[in-house]
């Protein structure tokens, strides 16, 4: 059988468990992944009326969360690859009713936007899921002005010895469990585990942040490391 390339794997994994994704998103991360995210948007210090892209936006929670900070003045959108994740983001806007939020299918590696075009380019828990994480920070780079801030939400590698030791077992064992049990889709959670393992800790994704041209990177770390913010600044 020919080896699906890690593009192809990832697309098919979020256009199958697309109508389960948030529940699990809440097991798995025991709740946790809601309030990073506004410790996140505290950080950020969004501004009404900024104009703010989310990739790999999911089932669009950020770019909702984004919505309601920029304001009727502002603009958000939000791009994914996957319509049927879309397609939750765009029923849930039609809850907020957001005129300054939009949805658009799209690829994190080539984004179809101009240079400088963006105050706020944010990326939540979608950068372990790209085929090249570097070419991605480089799209978000070019995209947002001068001035601006990239953000990414991020699993990472915890470092406290023994809750390191859990937390790998819990990503292996007991959450690709939890995908079966849940969203009868233990492949796809299994997926999970491969791409968080293999994600760079904090200080190396400091790194490529600079690499990618950011002048300077900010790192906060959330729950002992389970995930962390980076924020760089072009």
């Amino acid at each position: 059988m020919q080896q699906k390339s890690k593009e192809e794997r990832v697309h098919h994994v979020f256009e199958k468990i697309y109508d389960k994704y948030d529940t699990m998103n809440s097991i798995i991360s025991f709740q946790r992944h809601k309030s990073w995210r506004k410790d996140v948007m505290k950080q950020m210090n969004v501004t009404k009326g900024a104009s703010t892209l989310d990739v790999c936006c999911g089932t669009g929670d950020w770019s909702i969360s984004l919505a309601e900070s920029v304001g009727p003045t502002g603009k958000v959108i939000g791009l994914d690859f996957s319509k049927n994740m879309l397609s939750v983001a765009i029923e849930k806007n039609k809850d907020y009713n957001y005129d300054q939020l939009s949805f658009v299918h799209g690829n994190a590696m080539e984004l179809p936007f101009e240079d400088n075009s963006f105050d706020f380019v944010t990326i939540g828990f979608g950068l372990r899921n790209v085929p090249d994480y570097m070419t991605v920070l480089k799209e978000m780079y070019r995209v947002v002005k001068p001035g601006g801030k990239v953000v990414c939400l991020e699993t990472s590698q915890p470092t406290m010895f023994g809750f390191k030791q859990l937390y790998f077992f819990y990503f292996r064992f007991i959450m690709p469990l939890f995908g079966r049990i849940f969203a009868k889709s233990y492949e796809e959670y299994a997926w999970l585990n491969e791409s968080t393992r293999d994600f760079p800790d904090k200080l190396t994704l400091k790194k490529m942040f600079l690499d990618a041209g950011f002048s300077s990177v900010k790192v906060k770390s959330y729950t002992g490391g389970v995930a962390a913010m980076h924020m760089g600044i072009k």
